[in-house]
């Protein structure tokens, strides 16, 4: 990153953002419609059932992956920013490490436990006990769920890019492996099998391109794997413990509602669920992917120093999204049923009723998306984290009562006001933060917070 790139306008910023979000846009949106074609075919291949065993399993996974991973890409981000902007290859290699090891940790410990859970809970889960050895195989996919690190690279990088052609690689290839499965009659242990192997191509490619990169750039010379493993990153455990735990606190929202449909009315029900959501997260994708493309620049931002500029990028990009979120929320009211009976058939015609809740939720979460990035680019990951764990523990208590006394139109409507009490939770942060600093020195970050108290 250039001196320039630094001091650029926060209205050249919003450009750059858009100008990313539109390439992983691309990308997204192919999977977006990929998805919704294997999803399809593997719909009218096995039926309501077997699609949700197939839903329920690859939700477990998932779950786990999302879980045990320290979503290291925004400590690549938060604490590699500085060094590479100012060619500290050997401070920037640090933090690679750490985050790397991070990720070789957290997968050994998500494959041990999904494939012990597999078969000590599949009849609580949903799939029962016949399909317990495939989803404890298809637990190996975990390993190439966890690739935080070439993520954060790629994003700090500006390589947009490639991540828009990861995400189309892995659809296309689930696509053809689940068009093969339909034509060879295969059950769910072949519908597994083409999903898993779309999660390997698109991993091979990120780690692949990830390593050219750096290359390119010098920056594998004399990397080492021995070394001091923080030293000159302060604070950084706090952070990577606080933003796995604010991820994981967001699985509840995707992954745990299908676990818990599944386990209480059955994985037919599960089925629509997850159709209804795989639409919704369709419909959102466009104004949600502004996030990712934002982490870098708030990042930027602030090692530069230039807090005013962070607050107006935060504004005007949750205006942008908000439009968006509107429009994309009246496409689903409207044309929410006639497109789950188009694309999966008249035996998922009653997921429409839920997607519309579902995607609701979404909208929400599109008004609001940049609080969080920038609570967490201020060094203050620890408040999302509160507001996360409060809201979730209030809807994983309140879902298995609202799923028994309403179905899944119940979770969807739990799912809303969850998505509201978030959004103004962390905008009750960060109005705080703004005034704190508005009326005095800047309140020290996190890390800063923790170093201090190691002196």
């Amino acid at each position: 990153m250039t001196a320039e790139t630094s001091r650029d306008g926060v209205g050249v910023i919003v450009r750059r953002v858009v100008a990313n979000a539109g390439m992983l846009l691309g990308g997204r949106s192919v999977n977006a419609l990929l998805g919704l074609g294997y999803m399809a075919i593997a719909g009218r291949a096995l039926g309501t059932a077997d699609l949700g065993v197939l839903v329920l399993i690859h939700a477990f996974a998932q779950f786990l992956g999302d879980v045990v991973k320290f979503q290291s890409w925004q400590t690549v981000i938060h604490y590699g920013a500085r060094p590479l902007a100012e060619g500290r290859a050997a401070d920037f290699q640090r933090v690679l490490r750490f985050t790397l090891l991070l990720d070789a940790g957290s997968t050994l410990a998500g494959v041990a436990i999904g494939m012990g859970g597999a078969f000590l809970f599949a009849d609580r889960l949903g799939f029962g006990g016949t399909h317990a050895p495939a989803a404890a195989l298809y637990m190996l996919s975990i390993i190439f769920l966890v690739s935080a690190t070439p993520l954060g690279l790629h994003r700090l990088f500006d390589r947009f890019d490639v991540l828009a052609r990861q995400t189309a690689l892995v659809a296309v290839v689930r696509l053809v492996g689940s068009a093969v499965a339909w034509a060879l009659d295969g059950r769910v242990e072949a519908f597994l099998l083409a999903w898993a192997a779309g999660t390997l191509a698109g991993w091979i490619y990120i780690v692949g391109t990830a390593l050219t990169e750096l290359n390119r750039r010098g920056l594998l010379a004399g990397f080492s794997w021995r070394g001091p493993l923080t030293e000159g990153l302060p604070g950084v455990w706090r952070f990577a413990w606080n933003t796995n735990l604010s991820s994981t606190l967001d699985v509840a929202f995707t992954h745990v509602a299908t676990l818990v449909v599944g386990a209480l009315v059955g994985p037919a029900q599960a089925a629509f669920w997850r159709v209804g959501r795989q639409i919704a997260d369709a419909i959102a994708k466009p104004a949600k992917l502004l996030t990712p493309a934002l982490y870098p620049e708030l990042a930027r931002l602030r090692a530069d120093d230039r807090h005013d500029a962070m607050w107006r990028l935060a504004r005007q990009v949750g205006l942008l999204a908000g439009a968006v979120g509107a429009v994309l929320l009246a496409v689903a009211l409207f044309a929410g049923s006639p497109l789950l009976t188009l694309v999966m058939g008249e035996a998922f015609a009653p997921a429409a009723g839920v997607m519309s809740w579902q995607v609701g939720a979404a909208v929400i979460g599109i008004f609001s998306l940049p609080l969080e990035p920038m609570l967490i680019s201020l060094g203050k990951p620890g408040l999302a984290v509160r507001v996360r764990l409060a809201v979730s523990a209030a809807y994983l208590v309140a879902l298995p009562f609202l799923v028994a006394a309403f179905g899944i139109t119940g979770a969807g409507a739990g799912l809303v006001g969850a998505a509201g009490a978030l959004a103004l939770g962390l905008l009750w942060f960060i109005l705080r933060e703004s005034g704190s600093r508005r009326g005095g020195t800047p309140p020290a970050s996190e890390s800063e917070e923790t170093l201090k108290g190691e002196v």
